[in-house]
């Protein structure tokens, strides 16, 4: 049996609209949730044009035309500015009649190129519930026919199968939502025999360590650990009178270990370092869940993946940010301060769920408004961007210097001293040790 997709009724307008304005195609992308049972549409968003399409609504005459790499970096955009729980769904194609027989082919295609360059960039572990299904809606601009599949993007060679595609009002109007604010304060070493500086890249690995200690920590959800398995309203007072008017928001508390258990075994590793890039400020992390019997389990995992990605989209728009306007970060710096961007949030309509998206601290309203009308179609009200958090920065220090490799040796003859006297003391402790052992058994025996 298939799978069915409960869909937004306004989500039905835009696509209509869209297939009177756009010939003889236009492509875009499904935004939503998927959850055990069922799965959500609630926005779609068709492709930017390209500049030289700018000038009219028409597209190529063909479908083997679509720019690919341009689909798929549309995709990565949406993919930052989505909160907690919302993911890039599926992929639509609206066409003339004479192009119907190439869409389905077109469709696979963009959703197997998507998921390849989303994957890349993820730093969170995919779990065992998770939905791997991904819709490809193919609307005839003429017939207004509706044909929905889904693909297995885990199955590359796994043929489409049919799926149910349902209107609903008020969709996503009295979803849950979840918020924490979490405190970051991550020092990443740079190893000093490295041969060059690759900052983006030991970023990225110092946040790979910090996401594992992400998942690994407890969240206490309006102040109480709940077990994973039962419904996440378990104990919550119903909403009186209209359900679509209230929003149920829970507050959460993330609580990371210090340390492993006495079961794991760790080793201490010295290691010489010229330098460090330290990540310090207060993130605001926010998810949402559907209203239809979620688990704990659902709402706690949607939210531990907004905190991942927040901090590491941050840090992969301010590293396209320094090579776009400053060009490579170089090697050689005493100490250097990079803010952020900043997180805020965008109502949309008829909805509670709340978009996302980041600035910079010299960004206008109007650029931000640009964007979403670029990226989501959307026009938003300058008073309805919502900045969540102060600044939080970057810092990168290393040495003024290139070491020679007279420094390079002395520093490597001070880290085997080092480990020498670790050792020493390990050696005069269980020399003391065994010493009173014998001295407490010839006491005994006296």
């Amino acid at each position: 049996m298939g799978r069915t997709y409960f869909v937004e009724e306004a989500v039905g307008r835009y696509l209509s609209d869209l297939s009177v304005k756009f010939k003889p195609y236009v492509t875009g992308l499904l935004i939503g949730q998927c959850s055990p049972q069922r799965d959500y549409i609630i926005r779609a968003a068709r492709t930017p044009p390209k500049e030289e399409q700018k000038e009219g609504n028409t597209s190529p005459s063909k479908l083997d035309s679509i720019d690919e790499e341009w689909f798929t970096a549309h995709a990565s955009q949406i993919s930052r500015m989505l909160p907690g729980g919302l993911l890039v769904l599926g992929v639509f194609i609206i066409a003339t009649p004479e192009l119907s027989k190439d869409c389905q082919n077109t469709l696979r295609k963009l959703i197997f190129s998507i998921e390849k360059s989303l994957t890349k960039r993820r730093l969170w572990k995919p779990a065992d519930e998770d939905v791997s299904d991904r819709a490809a809606l193919q609307i005839c601009s003429a017939t207004k026919k509706i044909v929905c599949r889904t693909y297995d993007v885990q199955d590359p060679k796994g043929s489409a199968k049919p799926a149910d595609w349902k209107y609903q009002s008020a969709l996503s109007a009295s979803w849950l939502s979840l918020g924490c604010t979490v405190n970051v304060n991550i020092h990443i070493p740079l190893l000093a025999t490295s041969p060059n500086h690759d900052l983006e890249k030991n970023t990225k690995n110092g946040l790979n360590r910090w996401s594992k200690q992400i998942e690994d920590s407890i969240f206490l959800i309006n102040g109480q650990v709940k077990d994973n398995d039962i419904e996440l309203l378990e104990g919550q007072k119903k909403l009186r009178g209209n359900t679509h008017s209230g929003t149920q928001i829970f507050d959460v508390k993330v609580l990371t270990q210090l340390s492993q258990g006495s079961s794991h075994r760790s080793t201490a590793t010295v290691q010489v370092c010229s330098g460090s890039i330290n990540l310090k400020g207060a993130v605001k992390c926010r998810a949402y869940v559907h209203n239809n019997k979620p688990k704990v389990k659902e709402a706690v995992l949607a939210l531990k993946r907004d905190i991942i990605n927040t901090l590491s989209d941050r840090c992969e728009i301010l590293f396209e940010d320094l090579i776009l306007n400053e060009g490579r970060c170089k090697k050689n710096f005493e100490r250097v301060y990079h803010v952020l961007p900043q997180r805020l949030f965008v109502p949309f309509a008829g909805s509670n769920v709340m978009l996302s998206d980041y600035k910079f601290g010299d960004e206008a309203a109007g650029e931000i408004q640009e964007r979403f009308v670029e990226m989501l179609d959307q026009f938003v009200q300058a008073e309805d961007i919502h900045i969540a958090e102060e600044v939080n920065t970057v810092g990168i220090c290393s040495l003024s210097e290139k070491m020679d490799d007279t420094q390079l040796e002395q520093l490597t003859k001070a880290t085997l001293l080092l480990k020498l006297q670790q050792n020493m003391g390990v050696v005069i402790a269980v020399a003391v040790a065994v010493f009173a052992s014998i001295f407490s058994f010839n006491y005994f025996s006296d």
